[in-house]
């Protein structure tokens, strides 16, 4: 989808869907009328196709081709352009040359596949909801791809292209600019260039003469808006297993924060509590058993998420959470935390006024509790009883694994 255009005010604004939850926020803090939101949520979204920012759609989309496993333009053409259809086309019949070839999926999606999408995540700043997806794609492939991993590829990936949430670009902006195979091309030096893909060629073969378009929506590597990559997988205390935050939309000034815990045991009451003001600058709203077990199935964070956005706490406040995000979100939104509430983890023995130190360039997640205090609280904590008490969601809770491996089934 094409982003949307409007007047707002006195102002031509550019909009997606994030400009729509934004836009919630600052009518709940009385900066937009009613009638204003309603113009913009009109104007939004012009077309079909995913929302045009570099949320979890497009992220995965772009990602596909990163694996391999979609032919070049597949992550960017815009829905109501016709080289779609052309793509379409095209994908058809190499369908039909990989049957001929028997060429299967398992032969594409290799360690190296993915090392290669990880490392077009981290350049693209895409939606944290990528590392879930793709940790449960390399599952089920049976390739062990660890957190700690991703993380050392992130270390090693300078972030080179911003679009929505983390700017004003948008995906026709980076389909103009050449696309994914020009992001591919500016990192080639640190992906696997062996690695096989559906056109049947290698990697590096499909990008050999590729060229980048526009620098001011693709970076050199010589001059990247970070030298490391746009994702963060936070450690500690709080998070043994991992967290994760789309570091390329937090705003300098919240890249280290210690403040305060709010804890809410539900969405829900986070975000009566955002759109009430109840929340201080400076707290740590802890959002848990919202996880694949707790929620179950691990519920979108995008209301409260948005409303701080809009209200304009984004910059004053920090999020956590065992649940996820839609990729639209920006701030200091640490999300997965695992091992989440539900399982026992440390994030349930949290209580208001436990002070937490966020420090996302060190990737660090810690409750400033002692090992003795934060045991005690774990082994006091209740045990857990489901939301859901049957049906198919009640099997996937009593089933599910850690969002750390993709919040995969396990039995």
């Amino acid at each position: 989808m094409l982003s949307g255009r409007a007047i707002i005010g006195d102002q031509m604004k550019t909009l997606d869907l994030s400009s729509v939850f934004v836009a919630v926020g600052q009518v709940a803090k009385g900066e937009m009328s009613e009638t204003q939101l309603s113009a913009l949520e009109s104007a939004a979204c012009p077309g079909c196709g995913s929302c045009a920012g570099m949320f979890t759609a497009n992220t995965m989309n772009c990602l596909t081709e990163a694996l391999g496993m979609a032919l070049p333009g597949s992550g960017t053409i815009p829905a109501v352009d016709s080289r779609r259809i052309q793509l379409a086309k095209r994908t058809g019949q190499q369908v039909m040359e990989l049957l001929a070839k028997n060429l299967r999926p398992r032969d594409i999606l290799t360690r190296e596949a993915f090392h290669n999408s990880f490392a077009v995540d981290m350049a693209l700043g895409g939606s944290t909801n990528s590392v879930l997806h793709l940790v449960a794609i390399a599952h089920e492939a049976g390739i062990d791809f660890p957190l700690a991993t991703v993380n050392q590829i992130s270390a090693s990936t300078p972030h080179l292209v911003k679009l929505s949430p983390a700017s004003e670009l948008h995906m026709e902006d980076l389909d103009l600019a050449g696309g994914i195979p020009a992001v591919m091309k500016e990192i080639g030096q640190l992906l696997k260039l062996k690695a096989r893909t559906v056109t049947t060629r290698t990697l590096g073969e499909d990008i050999d003469g590729v060229a980048v378009g526009r620098r001011e929506v693709i970076r050199p590597m010589s001059s990247p808006h970070a030298p490391t990559g746009g994702l963060t997988v936070l450690f500690g205390n709080l998070a043994p297993e991992g967290a994760v935050v789309k570091s390329a939309a937090v705003a300098a000034e919240m890249m280290e924060h210690r403040g305060p815990a709010r804890v809410f045991d539900s969405e829900e009451d986070a975000t009566e509590a955002i759109t009430h003001k109840s929340i201080k600058p400076g707290e740590v709203i802890v959002i848990r058993f919202e996880g694949p077990r707790g929620g179950p199935g691990m519920r979108e964070m995008l209301s409260p998420t948005a409303l701080l956005s809009g209200m304009g706490m984004d910059k004053e406040v920090a999020l956590i959470t065992d649940g996820r995000f839609s990729g639209a979100t920006r701030g200091a939104a640490i999300g997965h935390v695992s091992p989440e509430a539900a399982s026992g983890g440390p994030i349930a023995a949290l209580r208001d006024g436990d002070i937490i130190h966020i420090d996302i360039r060190k990737r660090k997640l810690e409750a400033e509790i002692s090992e003795t205090e934060m045991a005690k609280r774990l082994a006091a904590l209740p045990r857990f009883e489901s939301r859901v008490r049957s049906g198919y969601l009640h099997r996937y809770a009593e089933h599910v694994g850690s969002a750390s491996i993709g919040a995969v089934l396990l039995g």
